[in-house]
């Protein structure tokens, strides 16, 4: 069964430069009933305001996949990757034994909204990773696209979990 939750019904984090609706409990935001969905942990809907970010953090053992739905969005991590996030890229990081990372926008005028999607791995301890590729509007437009997966099959990011996103 699929149930719609709009918006204004998940878990909300405001500050003066985050705007994020949490699908699962997520911060400040608990909901027993909406902890997680067998592996997939966070579905975050974010807008960050020009010139702002979250700073360098910590995560590990999960597997972060962020889509840039409009806008721009500037990742740097501690394997040393610098990138930038727009509309139509796929990043997956695999945060395994421990990775650090900022994510900001860095334009001085316009916000970012982006989707964060954390999964579980299939297992603890992987060593961290990055990936990015671009899914140019031609192959998304009208159908459904596969971005992420277990084995990077058609293109997609490699996901470290049974997992078509």
């Amino acid at each position: 069964m699929i149930a719609v939750r709009p918006a204004a019904d998940r878990g909300r984090t405001t500050t003066d430069w985050l705007d994020s609706r949490h699908t699962f409990s997520f911060n400040d935001y608990y909901d027993p009933a909406y902890v997680q969905f067998r592996d997939l942990r966070v579905i975050n809907d974010d807008k960050v305001a020009p010139a702002a970010g979250f700073g360098t953090h910590p995560h590990r053992d999960m597997e972060i996949i962020t889509y840039v739905v409009r806008g721009a969005l500037e990742h740097k991590d501690s394997l040393g990757t610098g990138s930038v996030i727009r509309p139509g890229d796929v990043q997956r990081m695999s945060a395994g034994t421990g990775i650090r990372h900022s994510e900001f926008n860095p334009s001085p005028t316009e916000p970012v909204h982006l989707l964060q999607i954390w999964i579980m791995p299939e297992r603890r301890g992987l060593p961290p990773e990055y990936e990015q590729k671009a899914f140019p509007e031609a192959e998304r437009r009208g159908r459904w696209r596969l971005v992420a997966s277990h084995d990077g099959r058609d293109g997609s990011v490699t996901v470290h979990q049974d997992v078509d996103l």
